[in-house]
């Protein structure tokens, strides 16, 4: 038994006999905690966030792993019914396309209200045969805590929830009873990935969507969703000598950007007075970024107006959408 958790894959060593592993897909309508939900359930900072609705654009894969079972956990774009633009339908489809060979859903809403965007996810979760799980998040915000026992009431009689477990995301309230409900309903399996692995996302993929959450964050509702960031080049750099100074350099990536929007005001806006703005959204997702990839980066962000791209096919799948 030794020799064979010696050789185990990292992390994998001493799983339990009937250890479950699975997909897990969170969904529900914009802007009701799906991102902050994945990130504290990992314990890591993943999936971006900000108070703006369909922050999220693609379907993002967190790995939580413990001795128990591992769950991929499958961050969509909240589901809305406006589809005024390409984005919008592709963002769309990218949330429906990850209930395609999921194990489980988590369908995530909000603790004080029901809208219609939480009606047409509960329509296209109905016409699936998975199982589903009622996540009411939000749940300390509620007054009136006792108010929560009619609310699952309402939403038991609109579905047929394997569980529902009202949480906290933002401040990891009943996170371990969900973590508890979702080992219950994944399937007795090994794990997916390597038990040490986090995401299955690349580097590059991340590093443009820190950069684009601090824009979203500094920008408020200055600049709206006209703009996403390409990651054009992304170098890393092994610790050596400089040949002309005789100084020894530390390992170092480097990392080169360009932020695209569609108006030149916006791209006033996205640079700021005298740059200050730029250079702050720099400086604060090269933060983010030594932090997540555990290295030194050198970072270069570039502004760029590219009109039209968030309804033109061609520009969306260029860009990664």
């Amino acid at each position: 038994m030794a020799i064979e958790e010696f050789f185990a894959p990292s992390g994998n060593a001493r799983m339990a006999d009937d250890f479950r592993a699975g997909y897990v897909a969170i969904v529900g309508r914009p802007n009701v905690g799906k991102s902050t939900l994945m990130n504290h359930l990992l314990g890591q900072k993943l999936s971006i966030t900000s108070r703006k609705p369909q922050t999220t654009r693609h379907r993002i894969h967190g790995i939580l792993s413990n001795h128990e079972m591992q769950a991929v956990f499958v961050d969509t774009p909240g589901i809305h019914r406006n589809e005024v633009r390409a984005i919008n339908e592709r963002m769309n489809k990218a949330a429906v396309s990850a209930l395609v060979d999921v194990d489980l859903v988590l369908f995530v809403v909000d603790s004080d209200q029901w809208r219609d965007d939480d009606l047409l996810t509960l329509q296209k979760l109905g016409e699936t045969n998975l199982t589903v799980v009622l996540v009411i998040n939000k749940s300390d915000t509620l007054k009136d805590k006792g108010s929560v026992l009619p609310l699952i009431q309402t939403f038991n009689d609109s579905f047929d929830f394997a569980d529902i477990v009202p949480v906290s995301a933002l401040k990891n309230q009943n996170l371990d009873r969900l973590q508890e409900v979702i080992a219950s309903h994944l399937p007795v399996a090994a794990p997916i990935y390597d038990t040490e692995q986090i995401t299955d996302r690349s580097e590059r993929f991340l590093a443009s969507e820190i950069i684009r959450e601090k824009i979203m964050r500094s920008a408020g509702d200055e600049v709206p969703y006209d703009l996403t960031v390409q990651i054009d080049e992304f170098k890393d750099e092994p610790a050596h000598t400089d040949p002309k100074t005789g100084r020894p350099r530390k390992a170092c990536t480097f990392i080169d950007a360009t932020i695209y929007v569609e108006r030149g005001g916006q791209k006033a806006i996205v640079i700021g007075d005298k740059g200050q703005r730029i250079k702050q959204v720099g400086m604060d997702a090269r933060k983010d970024m030594e932090q997540l990839f555990g290295k030194k980066i050198m970072l270069t962000l570039w502004v760029k107006v590219k009109r039209g791209w968030s309804d033109d096919e061609r520009a969306l799948t260029s860009l990664g959408y």
